[in-house]
């Protein structure tokens, strides 16, 4: 694209723009990163204290009924139940570094009831695409990205990323109920699931119909949820005897580690996509899916600004993250508050790496043959694409 905007359009500044936009892509990658820095000390710090204190145990109780539903060839006392347990709780809390482990020993429990070793069980395949769905209460690396980005309300996509994140694992659990033969009308899965559909609908509908309360519900609401959920997390700690401070510290240490840990992906990606910008292939593909849209007849179409995070999440959690963040901060503007930015945050949040899953924890028991795995999890995304699509024009203001 470099050359032909220099041999055909006669642009003879593309390639020093080009050359300006990655060494400001590192710049701004390194300041990023370094900003992330203490936002993530402090959510690790207090995912430290909640898992000390017990909350991943409490959560393991209350979701147990309906994983015996879901996985009915596993029986109720394998070792493989509290470790998919853990490991879903985990990650619907946000304490990725403690899911992945707990998941890779969830797999090898399973693989021991496989009568194929080299072919998925259908709990195997249950368990990936609930996984890949990624349902999750806190997004910490987002609200943590958002904040270090200088956004006045960073808290303001909790909403929406939950609401994605649920029809995108509803979706999931559908399919493969489905491809497996499970009841999904039993009354324990009803109960359980169809509690929570009905809640976060009557919210969507509420919302539509007051559109003047989308602004406090949105803001309101997601910042007393995650303050109640510190509290418990305190609380929960104080029961437990646990020392707070210490184990405080100890999660802010992982969130330093994190931080510096993610410097040299990010400064990497954020100039391979200020180059993709720069010269003009991001505009090319951008502008191509418009137009089509607009073909079809689709008129609001600012969300496809915001679609290359979409594109890159099943991929890679680390490119995503990047093209997310440079939405935050284009050509130097802070935008991290605009619909764009916020529309990017939630694709962010609203799907999971299914590629990078599937590839790590089948990995894991050697097992080549996935059957429907991999489809399971691109359905799910689409989900949670179109999802965060329709729940950020109801809840985000067009700026």
């Amino acid at each position: 694209m470099g050359l032909e905007k220099l041999i055909h359009w006669q642009d003879v500044t593309i390639f020093e723009k080009m050359m300006k936009a990655l060494f400001d892509a590192a710049t701004t990658g390194f300041t990023l990163s370094i900003g992330l820095t203490g936002a993530l000390c402090f959510w690790l710090g207090f995912m430290k204290v909640g898992e000390a204190g017990g909350a991943i145990r409490y959560l393991t109780r209350l979701v147990s009924p309906l994983f015996s539903k879901i996985f009915p060839e596993v029986p109720k006392d394998h070792p493989a139940i509290g470790s998919m347990m853990m490991n879903i709780s985990a990650n619907m809390l946000g304490l990725d570094n403690s899911a992945t482990p707990m998941g890779l020993k969830a797999m090898k429990e399973l693989q021991t009831l496989n009568p194929n070793p080299d072919i998925a069980t259908n709990a195997q395949i249950m368990f990936l695409v609930l996984n890949a769905s990624g349902l999750t209460i806190i997004p910490v690396s987002i609200l943590a990205a958002r904040a270090a980005a200088g956004s006045s309300s960073p808290s303001e996509v909790f909403l929406p990323i939950l609401i994605s994140t649920f029809f995108a694992t509803l979706a999931a659990l559908i399919y493969v109920g489905i491809k497996q033969r499970i009841n999904l009308f039993n009354k324990t899965i009803l109960l359980y699931v169809g509690s929570l559909t009905i809640g976060i609908i009557s919210l969507i509908i509420y919302l539509n119909y007051h559109p003047e309360m989308v602004g406090i519900v949105s803001s309101v609401g997601s910042n007393v949820t995650l303050f109640t959920i510190i509290t418990g997390f305190i609380l929960l700690a104080i029961r437990a005897k646990v020392n707070i401070y210490e184990n405080f510290i100890e999660g802010a240490k992982e969130g330093f580690g994190v931080a510096i840990g993610i410097i040299p992906y990010l400064v990497g990606m954020l100039c391979a996509i200020a180059v993709f910008r720069e010269c003009g292939a991001m505009e090319v593909l951008t502008d191509g899916l418009r137009n089509l849209l607009i073909l079809i007849g689709v008129v609001h179409t600012e969300f496809v600004e915001a679609m290359p995070v979409a594109f890159m999440k099943p991929f890679s959690g680390s490119g995503a993250r990047s093209l997310m963040m440079e939405t935050f901060n284009t050509n130097g503007v802070k935008t991290v508050d605009t619909f764009v930015s916020k529309l990017a945050a939630t694709f962010q949040g609203s799907t999971e790496t299914t590629f990078y899953v599937l590839a790590v924890y089948f990995g894991s028991v050697k097992v080549t043959n996935t059957r429907y795995a991999a489809l399971g999890g691109i359905i799910a995304d689409i989900v949670g694409v179109i999802t965060a699509i329709l729940v950020s024009y109801l809840f985000y203001e067009l700026k």
